[in-house]
């Protein structure tokens, strides 16, 4: 039975489902799915049409809001909303260090995870829709990797959708793995250049405390081991409109003196443990190459693989002469699942998931440029996640899809504007902009 309750001005209830695993086989093994239902207080009884968030990731959980936060407020307006978790992620049958054994080894457990990619999370979407709208089409909100499954959705399934809203990712319709990365590396270089440019101080503070990782390569207080990668990757943050600030923050008081010698602050390993464990979201580093394999091609660790092509990011030859260590974005490399404790137990099956040769298009390029459903994408200027010129190509491949190009957001736009994003992809969809 659905769980109903209350938060300041929205009415929230809980849903769950029972989908096939593998939806080629309808009678074999099921899953369970978790969305989350608001309405705006009042509208309850109202005959709104669905709206359906997908959340960016991979392998991350729906927002858990508290009332209108963010942009819920304005898709409240308008709609009743349906908060996918989608599945592996938050309460829709999880995959983590803890559950995944109960699959068997490392072979079994990458043969289940294989079906938790966008082409399954379009299916699971379609068997909700004709549970909950009564078979009529809804509009799906995308997310970053959101809307890599909303192209997916496109692609596959356009007449279950009414309208389609992405901000902040649309993908390569072609690129794989090792073309994604290529062009990732500079944009990577290009926000630590703006970061030191805004915080001179930080060159030397990196550097030190690189240095002083390289030299005792700490154990975090949570177990984390801190190397030189693994710090390097904090500049995952420069892709929100705060994490240059937030970044800086975090470098100026790592070190601190012990009658040992210099340390790092437990307020710093705290912090650091926060922006780098993935223990709430271990699917994200797990399946995070796959979601752009699309041939017989291996994916192979292709962050890692490409990265040595861009010199300037190795740590040791900075630290050897006087070059800025250069900080990485969003990338997944094999040796963070030996820094993490909660990917540890996960290496051999991310091996195998590297692996594989077996991997279907997501994308239908001739479907796409036939497209009649209603499309709108922030595309936000030199996105350190999502490559602007692949979006815009992609951009120009769908008929009939509208772009809002802008750097007033970075990749984070959709959160932090309040309703503004989503009131413009609203606008664009509907002629009214």
């Amino acid at each position: 039975m659905p769980v109903t309750f209350r938060q300041p001005g929205v009415v929230l209830t809980d849903h769950r489902f029972s989908v096939p695993l593998d939806h080629d086989r309808p009678g074999g093994e099921h899953i369970e799915l978790f969305a989350r239902e608001a309405v705006a207080a009042g509208n309850e009884g109202r005959d709104l049409p669905w709206l359906l968030y997908l959340q960016g990731g991979p392998g991350c959980a729906a927002n858990r809001f508290a009332g209108k936060e963010a942009w819920l407020g304005r898709a409240l307006e308008d709609y009743r909303v349906l908060l996918l978790d989608q599945r592996g992620t938050g309460s829709s049958t999880p995959a983590t260090r803890q559950t995944l054994p109960l699959r068997g080894g490392p072979r079994e457990q990458a043969d289940y995870l294989a079906h938790f990619r966008a082409d399954a999370i379009v299916r699971d979407c379609e068997a909700l829709r004709a549970r909950l709208t009564g078979g009529a089409p809804w509009t799906v909100l995308g997310q970053s990797f959101g809307g890599f499954c909303a192209t997916h959705y496109l692609s596959v399934a356009p007449e279950g959708l009414s309208a389609a809203l992405i901000t902040g990712g649309l993908p390569s319709l072609d690129a794989h793995a090792d073309d994604v990365y290529r062009a990732a590396y500079p944009r990577m270089a290009r926000k630590v250049a703006a970061h030191y440019a805004r915080y001179p101080e930080d060159i030397e503070r990196a550097r030190r405390i690189a240095a002083h990782l390289a030299e005792h390569e700490p154990v975090l207080n949570s177990g984390y081991r801190l190397t030189v990668p693994a710090f390097q990757s904090l500049g995952i943050l420069l892709g929100t409109g705060d994490g240059s600030h937030r970044l800086h923050y975090l470098l100026e008081d790592a070190l601190v003196r012990t009658p040992s010698g210099p340390a790092l602050s437990d307020a710093f390993q705290e912090a650091a443990h926060a922006a780098l464990s993935y223990a709430g979201r271990p699917l994200y580093a797990v399946l995070h190459e796959t979601i752009y394999g699309q041939d017989a091609r291996p994916t192979a660790w292709a962050a890692d693989r490409v990265r040595a092509e861009f010199p300037a990011f190795d740590a040791a030859k900075a630290l050897a002469g006087d070059a800025p260590l250069q900080f990485t974005g969003e990338t997944v490399h094999p040796w963070q699942f030996d820094c993490d404790p909660a990917l540890r137990p996960l290496r051999e099956s991310a091996d195998l998931l590297a692996a594989r040769t077996d991997w279907t298009p997501l994308y239908d390029a001739a479907r796409l440029a036939a497209n009649e459903v209603p499309v709108a994408a922030a595309v936000y200027h030199d996105d350190l996640y999502v490559d602007t010129a692949h979006s815009l190509d992609t951009a120009r491949a769908v008929k009939g899809l509208r772009t809002w190009v802008t750097d007033e957001y970075e990749h984070d736009g959709l959160r932090v504007s309040g309703g503004r994003v989503l009131d413009r992809l609203l606008a664009l969809v509907r002629g009214e902009a």
